[in-house]
């Protein structure tokens, strides 16, 4: 699902709800937590899980296309733990 599909289905959901003001509602939620993990912060949603940032150390890589020795600088990665009840959920054995 991307963005402009949660937007029509919270519009087809909430009828009251115009889609203007889903898609604004979306976008600040979104901007915020991009804002918060940009900022070091840690996101936890009960029920579905958490955001948060990991560090990758300095390396050596390679250029797959000319083979060469590259330096990859260090940096910090976004990465999301799913919560206990979202797991559970995806895995519904059928």
């Amino acid at each position: 699902m991307n963005k402009s599909e949660l937007i029509a289905k919270l519009v087809a959901r909430f009828p009251q709800l115009v889609a203007k003001d889903a898609e604004l509602a979306v976008k600040m939620i979104l901007d915020a937590m991009g804002k918060s993990l940009a900022a070091g912060q840690r996101i936890e949603i009960r029920g579905f899980g958490s955001f948060g940032l990991n560090f990758r150390p300095p390396r050596i890589g390679r250029n797959p296309k000319s083979g060469d020795r590259v330096q990859v600088p260090a940096k910090h990665v976004p990465h999301f733990k799913a919560g206990k009840e979202l797991r559970d959920r995806v895995d519904v054995r059928k």
